[in-house]
């Protein structure tokens, strides 16, 4: 986990370790806030997404067309 100035504590899948890098995204969760942004850029820009939205975005990933 990475906290960073803004208070948010960022954490990636251990699943995103591999020989080439860190190829993959972080998250951090706030009140009713998922934080999403690119490993390899931190300071770049960040996605936020409503927990709800985030919640329906996995259930998809996860059983959807994208399992």
């Amino acid at each position: 986990m990475i906290r960073d100035v803004s208070g948010l504590v960022w954490f990636k899948s251990s699943y995103s370790s591999s020989s080439e890098g860190d190829s993959c995204v972080e998250i951090a969760v706030a009140p009713r806030t998922i934080h999403v942004r690119d490993s390899k850029n931190t300071a770049g820009p960040r996605l936020a997404f409503p927990s709800t939205a985030w919640t329906d975005f996995l259930s998809y990933a996860s059983d959807g067309p994208l399992a």
